[in-house]
């Protein structure tokens, strides 16, 4: 571990995502430098002098260790304090933690994993999740995949950061449908043994995105043998990508194993395509009844199958779910998937005019990435 800066503050100070240690106690300051390690950063480390207002200010998180609580209870106060226990049997803890305006009182090594976590959402700048939408189809050949990718390339396409997730092993690979599938980047089977925390930030830099969609980052499979993805990965994989903002999408399939479970119960809404016709609105059935033991919020989306199929609103009243709306066929879409043209690009076609209606209803106002136009 390289030498923490220590005592000398400087107008150049810290980066701002690095963390602010305040104690004088060797065993506390040597155990907070080993978490901050874990998480990946550096903290900026003062044993005895008071910190300048504008580091106490600028840091991204301060921990201050029992020792130091009085000597620190008159500055400024300030989110994102967090005060280290020395002593688990003094109960005046409580009370110097209330005069330091502190968030939470720690006690290592009890609070490490909660600690670390917290460390490394500092040093990534998180901020509110990103919404998660699955897409899963109500029948095979529904064309799930297709609205998957093409809500993740409308979203990209307005600059709006945002991953897609392949949780599909059987489904050929939604790189395939980008026209990515020679892009350099990790693939599942190099993410299947993660367990833990992953980083947002290296995940999407890690990630294949699609020519010209740089605000787009695909997490999909390989060419190789078929391999199931624990839930544990699923889980890590989509925590790491929500931490950074905007809108993951998941391509989630029907017969939901142990990974696409995780997938759900992480996600904040669901899509069920629909094809418009009894078979299909009757497996349908089936496969909502099973979704919603893992989330509340699913839709339906129907797509129209010629002019005598069953209306929308009878389908959804059916299956007794919300309606997100109907999407209708749009020419020369399977000769753009054949070349390689994401589902979506086409701004004046009804499938991207479908997922910008449905993502100007469900996703917040926020300022926009950088993004890019196909």
């Amino acid at each position: 571990m390289s030498k923490p800066t220590t005592d000398h503050a400087t107008a150049n100070g810290p980066a701002p995502t690095r963390p602010l240690v305040l104690t004088g106690d060797p065993g506390l300051a040597e155990h907070l430098l080993r978490i901050c390690a874990a998480a990946g950063t550096e903290p900026r480390l003062l044993r005895g002098a008071s910190p300048p207002r504008e580091l106490w200010e600028g840091s991204s998180l301060v921990l201050v260790g029992d020792d130091r609580a009085e000597q620190c209870a008159g500055l400024p106060r300030r989110a994102g304090v967090l005060l280290l226990g020395l002593d688990l049997d003094d109960p005046g803890v409580w009370v110097r933690a209330v005069q330091l305006g502190a968030e939470h009182v720690l006690f290592l090594p009890d609070a490490e994993a909660w600690l670390l976590d917290r460390i490394a959402d500092a040093v990534e700048g998180v901020g509110t999740p990103a919404l998660t939408v699955a897409v899963l189809g109500g029948r095979g050949g529904a064309g799930a995949s297709t609205l998957a990718c093409a809500l993740a390339v409308t979203a990209a396409r307005r600059g709006r950061r945002t991953v897609l997730v392949d949780g599909d092993p059987l489904g050929g690979g939604l790189d395939l449908l980008l026209g990515s599938e020679t892009a350099a980047g990790l693939r599942w089977p190099d993410l299947a043994a993660s367990r833990g925390r992953v980083s947002g930030a290296e995940l999407t830099r890690a990630l294949p995105a699609p020519k010209r969609l740089t605000a787009l980052s695909c997490l999909s499979w390989d060419r190789s043998d078929t391999l199931a993805v624990p839930p544990e990965a699923m889980r890590s994989v989509l925590a790491a990508a929500r931490r950074r903002g905007g809108l993951v999408v998941v391509d989630v399939p029907r017969r939901l194993d142990p990974a696409a479970g995780q997938a759900l119960e992480q996600s904040d809404t669901a899509l069920l395509v629909v094809p418009a016709e009894l078979r299909a609105v009757a497996a349908s059935d089936r496969v909502s009844a099973s979704a919603r033991m893992r989330i509340e919020d699913v839709r339906v989306v129907v797509r129209p199958v010629g002019p005598f199929g069953i209306p929308a609103r009878k389908i959804a009243q059916g299956l007794r779910l919300q309606l997100a709306g109907v999407l209708e066929p749009e020419p020369g879409l399977a000769a753009d998937t054949e070349q390689g043209v994401p589902p979506g690009i086409r701004e004046s076609g009804p499938l991207a005019r479908f997922c910008e209606t449905f993502l100007d209803e469900v996703l917040p106002p926020v300022p926009a990435v950088g993004g890019g136009v196909y």
